[in-house]
């Protein structure tokens, strides 16, 4: 195995998950400089290195150790990146922003080529055992096995609510200029009845656009070779972070070595923002939401209220 991938919705915690897997030091990536340098093509030589050297990213999901990082979030960042600029530029030109997910039976011989080169690339450059790619949004992993035959899945699964509420605050949600402007193509028709009846209500737009991608990665899921794929609850890795990392590193056949261990032990992981969306969405948005979503999120193991 040569390729891994860590999935999402986005804002599920996918990013936790592919900064925690970064500090391991067989483990190379793309960086966020690679990717505002994306006209340079650079393969990142000194990426593990220097991301390992410095302290985890701020954010919602961590807290930092080190008052000081070499270089930090809002600038120019050595640190995991889901390269879209880059891969938009030197792969594939709709790599970002598809209308729907990329599949085996889009990949040509040039894609293909552009792919392999792009990974071995660097993974040869960064002299590691395994690259392991960031993707949000659609799953790509129809198009990225085709390619990778071997390669592995990690999933990061959170409860539909929760995204919901996140994107809603997220400057990059084009949700709000309507399902025929946004990046996840048009809606299908019960979908978009579902919607007209809601008022076109933009939560409940979200709530469907959450259901359209868990759908694409269920389908994905089961056109992935057996043992490949791990699902990862959000929530599960907040409750107890290094059963859950031990479990991803074994998935992918990484070890728990003294230096993986000083990585792991810089992130801080907070919970207690599971019920958050509770607060953040009215009593009469939240009832919208789980009436649209109530099968999808019984699927993937949370339960709505019963209304």
């Amino acid at each position: 195995m040569t390729l891994a991938v860590v999935t999402g919705t986005g804002r599920c915690g996918s990013t936790l998950v592919q900064e925690l897997l970064c500090r391991h030091p067989a483990v190379g990536f793309v960086s966020g400089v690679d990717d505002k340098l994306s006209k340079l093509n650079l393969t990142g030589r000194y990426n593990g290195r220097l991301y390992r050297a410095g302290g985890p990213r701020p954010s919602g999901m961590t807290s930092l150790r080190h008052s000081r990082r070499l270089l930090e979030a809002g600038r120019v960042r050595v640190a995991p990146s889901e390269a879209y600029q880059l891969l938009d530029r030197h792969v594939l030109a709709g790599w970002s922003r598809p209308c729907r997910d990329l599949l085996a039976g889009d990949l040509t011989p040039v894609v293909e080529r552009r792919l392999r080169a792009f990974f071995d690339t660097r993974r040869a450059a960064q002299r590691c055992d395994l690259m392991v790619q960031h993707v949000t949004g659609w799953p790509r992993t129809g198009l990225l096995g085709a390619v990778y035959p071997d390669l592995k899945v990690v999933n990061v699964v959170r409860d539909g609510r929760a995204v919901v509420s996140s994107w809603l605050q997220m400057g990059w949600w084009d949700g709000w200029q309507g399902p025929e402007n946004w990046y996840l193509g048009a809606l299908p028709a019960p979908l978009r009845e579902q919607w007209e009846a809601a008022g076109r209500s933009f939560p409940v737009l979200a709530a469907l656009g959450w259901a359209m991608l868990m759908d694409a990665f269920a389908a994905a899921r089961a056109a992935h070779p057996a043992g490949q794929w791990l699902d990862l609850r959000y929530e599960d890795l907040v409750a107890e972070p290094r059963k859950e990392i031990t479990r991803v590193c074994e998935f992918l056949g990484l070890d728990w070595s003294p230096a993986f261990e000083r990585g792991f032990r810089r992130h801080v992981i907070h919970g207690g923002r599971e019920d958050a969306y509770r607060a953040e969405l009215t009593a009469v948005q939240l009832a919208d939401v789980e009436r649209v979503l109530g099968e999808p999120l019984a699927e993937w193991g949370y339960p709505a209220p019963a209304r």
